[in-house]
């Protein structure tokens, strides 16, 4: 019996010689049109439900239009009596944002003094933020800044305002001036951070667990995460797992190690329903600046149009 060894070519006809050799020619070419389409997805990936959640990123809008839409959003929330509420930007091109996911960056603005550059003693509203580490990714940080500064790097001149019940508020404002805020951050981060566990967490989730611990007047996360379970229903990333787990390969805050099952995650507007859900939830809203009246006459402020978010 004559033996064939595996890599002989004695069985193989000429014409498919040149068949084989042109595939071996165009190898590298399909893998570097694979390894396109994969960066092509992260790319997708970093546009999505979270991203756009930076500080001190490059402004798109001219710096007095940045100041009065985000004095007339504060002024919008003065009026109705905000001491607390939860605020959202849209950091990413509306375009590129999976469908149901509104904005890329919530945080928590709390009425305060404030004391100026100059020193003077000014009252508005500081915003406690959880933001990505620029130089990795995978990580996050605690910041508080101001109106202005949380819009900066907006690519829409649009504001989510949800105002929770007198109640959640005055336990959000305890919450912060005993500092026990920054017990709820961890600095392991994921866009699309699983809210019902304690692996990753994203700018949203820590605004949800800040919510929840000002409800249940408490701090452990054990505890914060019972409840956030038996109760909130997070928003479903509408993207393929297979997708996703590309897009993890390329780009470090994507994740889905923390998920079994369908993508969920926190977003403002799941936080909206949550809160409405429960009776929890005085105003929700979306800002944006009126098209027709920019400026009113004499402060400075920019007009904004109003719509219900629920």
């Amino acid at each position: 019996m004559d033996v064939v060894h595996a890599n002989s070519n004695a069985l193989i006809p000429n014409n498919l010689h040149l068949n084989t050799r042109s595939y071996r020619r165009s190898l590298p070419a399909v893998l570097v049109l694979l390894a396109l389409l994969v960066l092509g997805l992260a790319s997708l990936l970093a546009q999505g439900a979270h991203a756009g959640s930076e500080a001190n990123t490059q402004a798109k809008y001219a710096p007095e239009t940045i100041a009065k839409f985000a004095k007339g959003v504060e002024h919008y929330a003065a009026k109705q009596g905000a001491r607390a509420f939860i605020i959202g930007r849209v950091g990413r091109a509306e375009k590129d944002l999976p469908k149901g996911i509104e904005f890329t960056h919530t945080a928590v603005a709390i009425y305060s003094k404030i004391t100026s550059h100059n020193g003077h003693d000014e009252f508005g509203y500081a915003i406690y933020n959880l933001y990505q580490t620029p130089e990795n990714r995978q990580k996050s940080f605690l910041m508080t800044d101001y109106p202005v500064d949380f819009f900066w790097g907006a690519q829409v001149m649009k504001a989510g305002v949800l105002i929770p019940s007198a109640e959640v508020q005055q336990g959000l404002i305890k919450l912060v001036a005993s500092g026990k805020h920054k017990s709820l951050h961890n600095p392991s981060y994921s866009v699309i951070a699983n809210p019902f566990n304690t692996r990753f967490q994203n700018c949203t989730e820590f605004t949800l667990d800040m919510l929840n611990a000002a409800i249940y007047q408490s701090t452990d996360l054990v505890r914060i995460k019972q409840n956030t379970q038996a109760y909130f229903r997070p928003q479903t990333v509408r993207t393929s797992r297979f997708k996703l787990a590309m897009g993890s390969m390329f780009m470090s805050d994507v994740t889905i190690s923390d998920h079994k099952g369908q993508i969920r995650t926190a977003t403002f507007t799941s936080i909206a329903k949550y809160l409405e859900e429960y009776g929890l939830v005085k105003e929700a809203s979306v800002l944006t600046l009126n098209s027709h009246e920019n400026i009113k006459v004499g402060d400075g402020t920019a007009v904004l149009a109003s719509r219900n978010l629920l």
